[in-house]
């Protein structure tokens, strides 16, 4: 288990983490049920976060069972981040778990009951939330952090080289926070008391800019990170192309060159 905080950006249609989304604005019951109410969950706590309270902060809030990945867990997270994502005032996502634990894997005993039927069917485990979510999604990972039958021996592969994770899957061995930042597979490492706060303070620095262009940004990358490196270029330049179209490129452009902050509209 690491000694250090870990910080990580996630990549969408990897991460840890369909129920109906909701389109346009945010209906205002679900987000007063969201937000309001604590005791809508069970297996997770959630709050807005930053000066601007922008940033949504999911805790995995399974601290007996190390967090460890049960299907209301999966449920709620989903129903969680479906909702945020289509709310207008949140520039960003963090999800974070305990002191001990951001993850430590599957609920062995949930899943030993489980049979062929059950989880080829359910698509078991269901991350699909992190597949549909357009607002960046930041990680504030401390202690165990085990997802390898959720796509981590290709994940990790594409992170960190085929011999590092080699090594991982055949072995059970773990990688501490230092070691996954010289590895490339954390962004940042910083002490345990100030790693929700810092991530909170990146997420922040992130909903600041257009939540139309951001969106665009992170499909840009996480779809190019697939490609071919020509067809990523390809990509790039159609997305570039399409900045032109909003309000927020011409007044990102407008304020740089009169030396102002900009004004995004989100559109």
């Amino acid at each position: 288990m690491a000694s250090l905080g870990r910080v990580f950006s996630s990549v969408a249609g990897s991460v840890v983490l369909q129920s109906c989304r909701a389109e346009g604005n945010m209906p205002r019951i679900a987000c007063q049920r969201l937000y309001s109410s604590a005791a809508e969950y069970e297996n997770i706590k959630v709050e807005k976060r930053g000066e601007k309270q922008n940033v949504f902060l999911i805790q995995l809030n399974r601290p007996k069972a190390l967090n460890t990945l049960c299907d209301a867990l999966f449920s709620e997270i989903n129903a969680a981040l479906d909702i945020t994502d289509a709310d207008k005032d949140v520039g960003a996502i963090v999800i974070t778990g305990s002191d001990k634990a951001f993850a430590a894997g599957a609920d062995i005993r949930e899943m030993m009951q489980k049979t062929f039927h059950e989880v080829f069917t359910a698509d078991f485990p269901d991350f699909s939330a992190f597949d549909r979510c357009r607002k960046p999604i930041l990680a504030a990972v401390n202690g165990f952090a085990f997802t390898s039958a959720a796509g981590g021996s290709q994940r990790l592969t594409r992170a960190v080289g085929k011999s590092k994770s080699m090594e991982m899957v055949l072995t059970g061995n773990r990688m501490s926070a230092v070691e996954a930042e010289k590895a490339g597979l954390v962004s940042k490492v910083v002490p345990v008391d100030q790693l929700v706060d810092e991530t909170v303070k990146t997420a922040e620095k992130i909903a600041s800019y257009s939540k139309t262009i951001v969106a665009m940004c992170k499909e840009a990358v996480n779809a190019g990170f697939n490609m071919p490196l020509n067809e990523g270029l390809s990509l790039e330049k159609r997305y570039f192309h399409a900045t032109f179209s909003t309000h927020d490129r011409k007044e990102g452009m407008t304020a740089f060159v009169e030396k102002r902050a900009p004004d995004f509209k989100d559109c």
